[in-house]
């Protein structure tokens, strides 16, 4: 009964719940681009190491993943893309992604 409250309550995007999951991701989105603005002026591993591998992985990857597919989750995928600087993906090769990118290339696929 307990989860059945907790999720349902989450779902209902009216709840004073699903409105702090919603704040809480944007306020992450928004540290993640001030984050990757570092790329360039701090040494890239660490950059890539704090944006990618502690913030994506571990926070917003989590709420995109409880996000029903849909509109809201296009537009947070779109907006966590937006944030992502162009040159990391200059020498890759075609179909490839980097290493911290791999859940997150995995949830848009899905």
């Amino acid at each position: 009964f307990f989860l059945l409250s907790v999720t349902s309550t989450v779902e209902d995007k009216s709840s004073p719940c699903s409105k702090f999951q919603e704040r809480r991701f944007w306020s992450a989105v928004k540290l993640l681009s001030n984050v990757l603005l570092w790329d360039g002026i701090v040494q890239e591993d660490t950059v890539r190491d704090l944006g990618l591998s502690k913030l994506l992985n571990r926070y917003l990857l989590l709420n995109l993943l409880n996000t029903p597919p849909g509109p809201d989750n296009i537009e947070k995928c779109s907006k966590v893309v937006a944030c992502l600087p162009e040159r990391w993906f200059q020498d890759l090769k075609s179909g490839s992604t980097l290493h911290e990118l791999l859940n997150f290339c995995q949830h848009l696929l899905q």
